[in-house]
């Protein structure tokens, strides 16, 4: 075994760049792999830490007029109503507001000095605590009184310290003084409810009121099996329910608590999701990088055997048994397969500190995943195997007289297999990066397509806390001549997939489901939006008995309104009409919506409290961002305002789809280059076993741009062959995938001519590197050597 190994260290110090892309390739492979398996195991493991997390569901049901129609909002009878209807139902409980809702306010006092702090909050009837699994470390009783506040252990932490926080008092925003009952251990971040503020909820809150959905339901079964009968059993019953007409309600619908993540976006769900089809593209990609790393790995071996066969055969001849040496080989090639594996280790940990990590939402400690770096382990040793077996038996099946003639590495059928082998991976690669494009594309569309108003220079605020004070508020900002004007709205436009809804009708039309948002008669003006029918907001509606709205041109055309000005029965007044703006996400198509002033009859406990403020282009963004946080350190130092330009906005909003896409685009490209790797390998085998033809080529007259052009001839055939395969199957996998989106980037034709100039470019450079540096042998030696 010696002379083998001595032989193969002479060949790696000769093919040094060629040895250390292949090892590093392969550390690369297996390092995205392990990371891809940790994101993989984070969404495909979300909610299952809860105790039977398969008995537990979410209730949803058809509601006509929602689009879509499934919602998972009930109103608090409905919920009692099903909890009771089914001996099945071991648990049931209601919950208003849930992870993915926004963060709420509170503080607490220590020495007279008020400490703040934003955390999100839920309230939650006395049974979330038997359908959910709570891992209490400080206080033990299970049951939440009005008046008392769970909190997570990192909040009891960063508020009380070391201190115990049982018995302490918060001061909430909208609750008012709460005693802090119990601190739960943190929950993982794969979970739907999350670590939260659990608030108990008034025990009489809602109970006979069937107008108010704004819960969600959760109930805890007794075995999965029952769920078809306890839908069956709610809707015979609710059917004959008095109240039944009134709602309509079509179906039920309970959803495990595990396949949650995986709904498609339904109104007012505001839990993470994640489609399967975006993780089956990310697992396929870890399964082609292992399979092009394997792949690489054994070309690259195959590529040593001119530099081995003879001190190969030299040992047969000597007496060593065949076998003897074919292990040896696989021996060698399995090794260097797991010190790949470690290295690879290694290189997920440094991954771990830089930028890329956010794009992971698991944990990448390895330590924390014996099963996935068992698993790449096994996997390093298969790929070492694989790699190994064909090259050891391929390098032992030559007779000596064949080797001394040197056509050993030119027989079609080794020609053609490492043709197959190379041809996979260029597809694998013109898809990949295909992919990876109109990725790209889509998140540059989704944030830099027009959205109907002027989003540039604008600066968002929640000014809720100061709302009493907002005309001081407004001429303290207004006294910095960069800032050209403020306004308001109730929610952020653009900040998610959908707003709060309610029917409007008129003449034939009864009950059309539209969206509104509550602002401030200035909120038009101020965002450039344009008014094309009708009149602009003025002062005085906002002192108007009824509501005052401006709807959008699809709301209009679905109820028919030609005239300006419209009264409906309720004394609620259309003044005008807009363009179809994106005021939500661009996964939803533009749904009927409304601009409303709100009525003086109408609840006044949420005026609009984000704030709008419309920055001079020509003024510093530093000096202006500077001068409005002085202005609401003015009102209140210790408040922690959001303080945000409205781009982070759009940013937060396409955050899930920015990350995976990045991802995606990170791991493709990584396949990319371990592809190309393959290729270096590839053509060093080529070159050395045609190094004698080289030689006579150039005895005979052939210069070395011609010897050049001719292998780079036979590549560029391969690569057209597998950019005809590739091009179709990368086409439907991005048309599956833009279906997630309303509104879609063009199928650009230029994408996939850049794919096939991109991957020719860089095939072309590494043929033409390595047979360079053979064409400028000396030709006689090449010829003697060989």
């Amino acid at each position: 075994m010696n002379p083998i190994l001595r032989n193969l260290i002479s060949v790696v110090r000769r093919f040094r760049l060629a040895m250390t892309l292949n090892i590093l390739g392969l550390s690369v492979a297996f390092a995205a792999f392990m990371i891809i398996m940790i994101q993989l195991d984070y969404d495909y493991s979300f909610d299952k830490f809860h105790k039977d997390s398969n008995k537990i569901f979410r209730v949803e049901v058809d509601v006509p007029g929602f689009a879509p129609t499934r919602v998972p909002m009930f109103c608090r009878p409905i919920a009692d109503f099903l909890f009771e209807s089914s001996p099945h139902i071991v648990a049931g409980t209601i919950s208003q507001g849930m992870m993915g809702s926004s963060e709420t306010n509170f503080h607490v006092e220590t020495d007279d000095v008020r400490n703040y702090f934003k955390e999100r909050s839920i309230s939650v009837s006395p049974d979330f605590f038997n359908v959910f699994t709570f891992d209490f470390v400080e206080g033990s009783d299970m049951y939440i009184a009005p008046g008392s506040v769970f909190i997570p252990q990192s909040l009891a932490r960063k508020v009380f310290g070391s201190e115990s926080a049982v018995g302490k008092q918060i001061i909430h925003s909208e609750w008012g003084n709460q005693t802090v009952l119990a601190v739960y251990r943190d929950f993982p971040s794969n979970s739907i409810i999350g670590n939260c503020m659990y608030f108990a909820m008034q025990p009489e809150e809602s109970r006979g009121n069937w107008g108010a959905w704004r819960y969600h339901a959760f109930i805890r079964v007794d075995d999965a099996a029952n769920v078809p009968l306890i839908i069956d059993n709610f809707m015979q019953n609710f059917k004959i329910h008095p109240i039944y007409e009134s709602f309509s309600i079509k179906e039920l619908h309970l959803t495990a608590l595990p396949d949650i993540h995986f709904l498609p976006d339904l109104q007012y769900d505001f839990v993470p999701k994640v489609s399967r089809q975006t993780l089956f593209i990310l697992f396929a990609i870890a399964i082609v990088i292992i399979v092009i790393a394997a792949i690489n790995f054994t070309n690259f071996s195959t590529a040593l055997t001119p530099m081995r066969i003879k001190n190969i055969n030299t040992q047969r001849v000597l007496g060593v048994r065949r076998q003897t040496i074919r292990r040896a080989i696989v021996f060698e090639l399995v090794v260097i397969s797991l010190l790949s594996c470690l290295v690879a280790i290694v290189l997920v940990m440094l991954f771990q500190a830089t930028p890329l990590a956010k794009l992971i939402d698991g944990d990448l400690s390895p330590a924390e995943h014996p099963v996935i770096v068992g698993g790449t382990a096994l996997a390093a040793l298969l790929v070492g195997l694989f790699a190994g077996i064909y090259p050891a038996r391929y390098m032992t099946s030559f007779a000596p007289a064949l080797v001394l003639k040197g056509n050993f590495g030119l027989s079609p059928k080794g020609r053609n297999l490492r043709n197959t082998l190379i041809g996979i991976q260029y597809v694998a690669s013109f898809a990949l990066m295909i992919g990876a494009s109109f990725m790209f594309l889509q998140n540059h569309f989704m944030q830099n397509s027009p959205l109907g108003y002027d989003k540039e220079g604008l600066i968002t605020v929640d000014i809720g806390k100061i709302q009493s004070s907002r005309d001081a508020f407004i001429n303290n900002l207004k006294a910095y001549s960069g800032i050209e004007d403020v306004t308001y709205s109730e929610t952020l436009l653009s900040g998610s997939d959908k707003f709060p809804s309610g029917n409007l009708g008129y003449k034939d039309v009864k009950n059309l489901m539209i969206q509104g948002l509550y602002v401030h008669h200035t909120f038009l003006k101020v965002m450039g939006i344009e008014v094309t029918g009708g009149r602009d907001f003025r002062p005085e509606d906002e002192n108007k008995k009824h509501n005052t709205m401006i709807l959008n041109e699809t709301a209009r055309r679905q109820l028919g309104i030609t005239e300006e000005s419209v009264t409906l029965p309720g004394g609620s007044e259309i003044i005008g009409c807009i363009p179809d703006i994106r005021f939500a996400s661009f996964r939803t198509a533009v749904e009927p919506m409304a601009f409303y002033i709100r009525g003086t009859d109408y609840r006044r406990d949420n005026l609009p409290c984000i704030a709008y403020i419309k920055l001079n282009p020509a003024i510093s963004m530093r000096a202006a961002m500077s001068h409005i946080h002085t202005t609401l350190a003015g009102f209140d130092a210790n408040y922690p305002f959001e303080v945000r330009f409205f781009d982070e906005v759009l940013q937060r909003l396409y955050e899930k789809e920015t990350s995976l896409s990045s991802l995606i685009s990170l791991f493709s490209f990584l396949a990319i280059f371990i592809s190309i790797v393959g290729v270096f390998g590839l053509v060093v085998f080529d070159s050395e076993c045609r190094r004698k033809e080289i030689g006579i080529r150039k005895i005979l007259g052939a210069s070395t741009m011609g010897i050049i052009i001719m292998f780079n001839k036979a590549y560029f055939k391969i690569l057209l062959i597998c950019f005809v395969v590739a091009a179709p199957l990368a086409w439907y996998a991005v048309t599956r995938w833009l279906e997630n989106f309303a509104y879609k980037t063009p199928m650009y034709w230029w994408v996939y001519l850049l794919a096939l100039a991109a991957v020719g470019a860089i095939t072309v450079s590494t043929v033409t590197f390595q047979n360079w540096r053979v064409a400028n042998d000396d030709p006689v030696k090449s010829i003697k050597n060989d």
